[in-house]
């Protein structure tokens, strides 16, 4: 029985053979770090963000491990950066229309 049920990983599988580790580690960090920007972040001094996200991408590589096994991991970090983002961006047009009244 086939258990992978990602299409993500169907795709770069098939068309980068040899290269998905690091193709997942970048696509998980990166869509961590918006996932933590847009959600979690908080005004931090530099060395404590540089930490923040040296442990991020610490997590990344394990996180990277779940995807290559074919997981969607990086599709669901996908679809909550995309939540966050609209959530995000909706909070600011109530900000902004609220300011104005």
């Amino acid at each position: 029985m086939d258990t992978n049920f990602s299409l993500l990983y169907d795709f770069i599988v098939d068309n980068y053979h040899g290269h998905e580790l690091m193709i997942f580690y970048v696509l998980n960090f990166i869509f961590a770090s918006i996932a933590y920007k847009l959600g979690f972040a908080r005004k931090l001094p530099i060395l404590k963000s540089f930490l923040v996200y040296l442990m991020l991408a610490f997590g990344s590589i394990i996180i990277t491990f779940f995807s290559i096994v074919g997981y969607p991991i990086t599709e669901s970090l996908i679809i909550m950066s995309l939540i966050l983002g609209i959530y995000r961006f909706r909070l600011y047009q109530e900000r902004k229309t609220k300011s104005k009244s």
